[in-house]
């Protein structure tokens, strides 16, 4: 049986979901193919022109190519060209408008996989119901504008919230700790960020989270550190060394568990290679709170009681 060949772009190599991503895809020569992983930077442009060179090199002898990709477009262009080449293509956590048209014209596999991410926006908007039953106001703390992740969470999490809580939006660049922390650096720079009353932070990943809590800590006067520092955050990813862990420790009131999709994805690709089949057009991979929401209540009561502890500073 012939060995089989992709590559995995991926956004960027900065982000620790992202880089659980890359694990999840090597862990696939399990399945008998050769992996080659590549990061785009958060570039849009440098990504698309990673995969074009790609299918444009002679010879390559690329079978799929699996791209979680920097622009909310899905790169339709790229994807025409690699199934014009033959290459089967699955799109990662996106949902483009191209894939049935590109479906209707070609045997070549190609499909959608992603976390279910507005359910991710409904479960955060279950957990600040959880921990702000009288209402109140939150920080919430988007990832880079235009992406589909950005705006699916959004919605749900808008949908799912009580008509008592008041959103804050802030805009990260990225999806790093220092896009949280300088998002928040900036707004705590607004003279009204001082007389806004917040209870929660809730960021769209775990990593924006805990920015948000360091420049909490380090962009405060002692008085309002104090206070600040003991509010509810609250991200997404629950990965088990980085999110789930800082729950346990405190530094987190909750995540939302977002399973890698790598793994998935290239295990429903191989098969239908194999088997010369088409693929199922879209897969969602349903995501689930940690904790529970109807545990947090006694967390949070637990951090205004000031159990909750500083993370390190960096």
């Amino acid at each position: 049986m012939k060995e089989l060949r992709f590559v995995v772009s991926l956004i960027t190599n900065d982000n620790d979901y992202q880089r659980e991503q890359a694990a999840a895809a090597q862990a696939a020569t399990r399945l008998g193919v050769q992996v080659q992983t590549m990061f785009a930077d958060n570039d849009a442009i440098t990504q698309s022109q990673q995969i074009l060179r790609i299918i444009q090199t002679p010879n390559a002898g690329v079978d799929a190519i699996l791209v979680e990709p920097a622009s909310r477009t899905g790169f339709p262009k790229v994807a025409q060209a690699a199934v014009a080449a033959g290459i089967a293509g699955g799109v990662l956590n996106c949902e483009p408008d191209y894939l049935r048209q590109l479906r209707s014209s070609s045997n070549v596999p190609a499909f959608a996989i992603s976390a279910d991410n507005e359910q991710v926006g409904r479960i955060q908007g279950q957990q600040l119901a959880a921990i702000l039953p009288n209402g109140g106001s939150v920080l919430y703390i988007q990832g880079p504008s235009g992406s589909p992740v950005t705006e699916q969470r959004t919605a749900g999490m808008y949908e799912a919230k009580p008509e008592n809580l008041k959103i804050k939006i802030i805009k990260s660049g990225n999806w790093t700790e220092d896009g949280g922390y300088q998002a928040v650096s900036s707004w705590l720079r607004l003279s009204t960020s001082h007389s806004e009353h917040i209870h929660a932070v809730q960021a769209q990943n775990d990593f924006l989270a805990l920015g948000a809590r360091r420049a909490m800590q380090q962009q405060t006067t002692a008085e309002e550190r104090i206070s600040k520092s003991r509010l509810p955050f609250l991200g997404v990813d629950g990965l088990p060394k980085t999110g789930q862990e800082w729950v346990r420790q405190h530094l987190l009131a909750a995540t939302v568990i977002v399973p890698p999709i790598t793994g998935t994805a290239l295990e429903a690709i191989v098969s239908a290679i194999r088997k010369q089949a088409q693929i199922r057009e879209r897969m969602l991979v349903p995501p689930k709170s940690f904790p529970q929401p109807d545990a947090l209540a006694s967390q949070v009561s637990s951090a205004i009681e000031g159990e909750y502890r500083s993370p390190s500073l960096r």
